[in-house]
């Protein structure tokens, strides 16, 4: 699965960085593609490339606070969470994830 998404908290620096790691690091370990962007404080990194918004199955926006760009994901199925879930659950979500693409 080609995964695309975003990361964001309140502040912009702890809670995003951690949650792109986890994201990144769980759906690695279940043999994913993914391309994780942070928005933050210090602006916007990481951004997605159009190849891989070309190609991506899903997009996660694991965001507490409201992301821009998100029209960049028009066609693609688009699952929103708070970064915490992420943080504390990164491998279940990744299972969720995988079940809510196989059902389309």
């Amino acid at each position: 699965m080609k995964i695309v998404g975003i990361a964001a908290c309140t502040a912009g620096i702890a809670h995003t960085y951690i949650a792109k790691e986890k994201l990144v690091n769980a759906a690695i370990k279940a043999g994913h593609e993914i391309h994780v962007e942070t928005q933050g404080t210090i602006g916007t990194e990481n951004i997605i490339p159009e190849e891989a918004l070309k190609d991506a199955d899903v997009a996660v926006i694991a965001a507490d606070v409201k992301v821009s760009g998100k029209e960049r994901f028009k066609g693609i199925k688009i699952i929103e969470v708070p970064t915490e879930v992420v943080i504390k659950s990164p491998n279940k979500f990744i299972e969720k994830i995988e079940e809510i693409v196989e059902k389309g």
